[in-house]
């Protein structure tokens, strides 16, 4: 069988996580990395991985069957996902909410003109959690949606803290409300406020001779961050918050809470608790790979989301096998 050619474009946490998950799936094969840095200071897990300048990347459209964009939403992804479906059938995890139907037509508008296909949007949240409110209240017509996230890390918040004068290492945690999550459960169907549903938990390393409590103020009043959730600053030694915080964990729950018949309480559920966000991430982007390769093949262009994709396109097993073992 002939393997899934991979290209990564950025090879960051997420395009390192993508070529990890490149190696769970027997199917597939890294056809090359590509990257904004000088490719000879890359240096790939994979053994004889080839690395090229993403300036370089339309001289490899042949040698790509999908190519998995890992750079960030806010300048890389609204350039590079319409740029590079010039060449390529392309993936991206796309994750701002509001921009997404703008995104999506400048990538649809670029496939079309190419002939190729883009998948956008594609990770947890966009995407897993995304389907499941669709899942949800496509069955429980009458009712309300919640989504919790973490306990986790928000790299964008945590890049907010270090940007704080005396500031030298921080990271932040973004964690539910156990109390609201409740209400939820027992089918109270709450109006939450921001506040009341998420906590902000943030460690810091100070700068030598920093005023902790500026730096602590400077935080807990932040707008657009931190002023409407209730947040808590913990200051730490570089020695401990090295030990201790440098993983990547997410997570989070979808909830819709509803009714049916004559009332009857319903309750629809779903959480991931992740060890790494990126590598989770990475490895519905591979899933999500392989339905774009069978998509392409089948002569469709244009881009799509996750709502548009059968999920027995993401699933290395044929249409007699999910049948038998997972139906």
């Amino acid at each position: 069988m002939k393997k899934i050619r991979i290209g990564i474009a950025g090879y960051g946490n997420l395009g390192r996580g993508v070529e990890l998950a490149i190696q769970k799936n027997s199917d597939m094969e890294l056809a090359g990395i590509f990257t904004r840095r000088n490719p000879a200071d890359v240096k790939p897990v994979t053994a004889g991985a080839k690395v090229y300048a993403l300036g370089d990347a339309a001289a490899h459209k042949e040698d790509v069957d999908v190519m998995i964009l890992c750079g960030g939403s806010a300048t890389d992804l609204p350039e590079q996902t319409p740029q590079l479906a010039q060449w390529f059938s392309v993936i991206d995890s796309f994750d701002t909410h509001a921009r997404i139907p703008e995104h999506f037509a400048a990538v649809d508008a670029a496939c079309k003109a190419a002939g190729t296909l883009g998948v956008i949007s594609v990770g947890w949240d966009p995407g897993m959690f995304s389907l499941n409110r669709l899942y949800a209240e496509s069955i429980l017509t009458e009712g309300g949606t919640y989504t919790f996230w973490g306990r986790g890390v928000s790299q964008g918040h945590s890049d907010a803290i270090r940007r704080v004068p005396g500031v030298k290492r921080a990271i932040q945690y973004t964690v539910p409300v156990e109390a609201a999550m409740d209400a939820v459960r027992a089918g109270k169907n709450p109006e939450l406020s921001t506040r009341e549903k998420h906590l902000r938990e943030c460690y810091v390393v100070a700068e030598e001779g920093a005023d902790k409590e500026a730096i602590r103020k400077a935080i807990v009043t932040m707008p657009n961050y931190f002023s409407d959730y209730d947040t808590t600053v913990t200051f730490m030694e570089e020695e401990e918050f090295l030990k201790e915080h440098n993983q990547m964990p997410h997570g989070g729950f979808v909830m819709r809470s509803g009714v049916t018949g004559e009332g009857t309480h319903q309750m629809i559920e779903y959480s991931l608790k992740l060890g790494s966000n990126p590598e989770f991430t990475a490895s519905v982007l591979i899933a999500y790979a392989r339905a774009a390769a069978r998509l392409r093949g089948e002569g469709q262009t244009g881009a799509k989301t996750v709502f548009d994709i059968a999920p027995a396109y993401l699933s290395p097993l044929s249409g007699e096998e999910l049948r038998s073992h997972l139906l």
